[in-house]
């Protein structure tokens, strides 16, 4: 009896006061942050113990940021290296450059290197057919030893050696020092030293020219020169297994898992960054982009698949970065999300606006706000600029966005490929002698990451 009259006491105060408790209920719940997931097997259960801590740490950083608290921004650098390795015309002085010569250049200019480093596989230099330069595991399916094709062997040595370190001991990973001879040219190439031990994170973009393209060349990855810019049902058959335009796309995929897996091979995790800048608007851009957003979902799902599933890929963190959208010229980007289950970071590439003349608020904030509702960590994939410029001193506070990318060359004030005003010395010293960033290196600075223990097995 006792217990039923206390049953009883306790529904007619919940009567009296739930009015009032849902209402402190409903309350605290639009307060509470809607927080990412923090673990990689989310989308991957077989994801590896490094590629998860990885995304663990740029997770946390994104946390961090919803819930309000101090944070930290990864910063980080596109480095072209086929444009390095021979473009004379490229870059802040007329003449080849060495590999990594954009990855240094940071620390030429600040004594601190990027946080993390993107590379890319693609797009090519024009040249025939997908090739590599001297045999090796990841390239023997691969014509060897081909002029303008080194890059990419670079791109995989600096891979290696951005989160291992260069020079490094001999792990039996290729060429610990750093150093070697290209075999198609007989050119000396160095890659630059980043302190001999764990210096940062990897990403690779992949400009990958239109399947069946003969030539792999940026001209390629382009729709208007596409089979696509004349038949409209091309890219549909790209996306449909069976058809001979399918058959083209797995033969690249098969190029860049053949790298990836190397990659894997040697532990280094990688955030891939596939067909970025899908929503440009129709006509404009790469073969993979203004198209159906249901078609190119499944482009980017079935990659997905092919890689992880079909390859065995578990070192991969995927990024999906549309172009910056203001409304009126590139497409709001939601249609092309292929969903959380193919998906781990989301970004943006930022062309359309300038730190002088700020759309809608403060500098980026119209995307970083309209990336928020993924649930993803967020960042800057491609930016011509530093976040901390003598015009948006303020940026990572209001938009702590979890890592920044300043896309090759455009590091720079003057550089001869692109307009002179992009970034000034003393905004890249602002930035990279910030407490706010994370860069990279060994050792670490006091604020930075340690990079060593990434290394460490759970």
């Amino acid at each position: 009896m006792r217990g039923r009259v206390g049953l009883i006491g306790a529904g007619i105060t919940a009567g009296l006061l739930g009015p009032l408790a849902l209402w402190r209920a409903w309350l605290d719940g639009a307060r509470a942050p809607r927080l990412v997931p923090t673990d990689l097997r989310d989308r991957d259960p077989e994801a590896t113990p490094a590629a998860r801590r990885v995304y663990a740490l740029l997770a946390g950083l994104e946390n961090d940021a919803r819930r309000g608290r101090a944070t930290r921004t990864v910063i980080g650098q596109h480095v072209e290296l086929q444009n390095e390795r021979y473009n004379a015309g490229y870059g802040d002085y007329r003449g080849t450059k060495q590999p990594g010569y954009y990855y240094r250049k940071a620390r030429d200019i600040t004594g601190r290197l990027p946080g993390f480093v993107e590379l890319d596989l693609g797009p090519g230099y024009g040249q025939p057919g997908w090739a590599v330069g001297t045999a090796r595991p990841y390239s023997k399916a691969w014509p060897a030893c081909r002029r303008y094709w080194g890059y990419v062997e670079d791109a995989v040595d600096l891979a290696v050696g951005v989160w291992s370190g260069l020079p490094r001991a001999a792990d039996g990973s290729y060429r610990p020092s750093g150093t070697h001879q290209e075999c198609a040219s007989g050119a000396d190439v160095s890659l630059p030293h980043n302190g001999g031990g764990p210096a940062g994170l990897v990403g690779l973009s992949f400009h990958q020219p239109y399947p069946g393209s003969p030539v792999k060349g940026f001209e390629q990855t382009l729709l208007r020169n596409s089979p696509g810019a004349k038949d409209r049902g091309w890219f549909g058959r790209v996306a449909t297994a069976g058809s001979a335009e399918h058959r083209s796309l797995l033969h690249d995929l098969d190029f860049l898992a053949d790298h990836l897996g190397y990659l894997a091979d040697q532990g280094v995790p990688v955030l891939l960054r596939p067909y970025h800048e899908m929503n440009t608007r129709p006509g404009h851009g790469f073969w993979w982009a203004g198209q159906d957003p249901a078609a190119f979902r499944k482009l980017w799902r079935l990659t997905h698949d092919y890689l992880v599933h079909r390859r065995g890929l578990h070192n991969l963190i995927f990024v999906w970065s549309p172009s910056s959208w203001d409304g009126t010229d590139d497409r709001r980007p939601g249609a092309y999300y292929p969903g959380g289950g193919y998906v781990d970071i989301v970004g943006v590439d930022d062309y359309t606006d300038t730190p002088a003349k700020p759309m809608g608020g403060a500098w980026t904030e119209v995307w970083y706000r309209g990336l928020e509702e993924y649930r993803r960590p967020r960042v800057v994939a491609e930016s011509f600029h530093v976040p901390l410029n003598a015009a948006q001193p303020r940026t990572l506070t209001r938009t702590p966005w979890v890592m920044w990318t300043v896309w090759g060359q455009a590091l720079s004030y003057d550089n001869l490929s692109a307009p002179r005003g992009k970034n000034t010395t003393a905004d890249v010293k602002r930035t990279y002698g910030s407490p706010q960033v994370i860069t990279g290196g060994h050792p670490v600075h006091v604020w930075d990451v340690d990079w060593e223990s990434l290394h460490k097995s759970q």
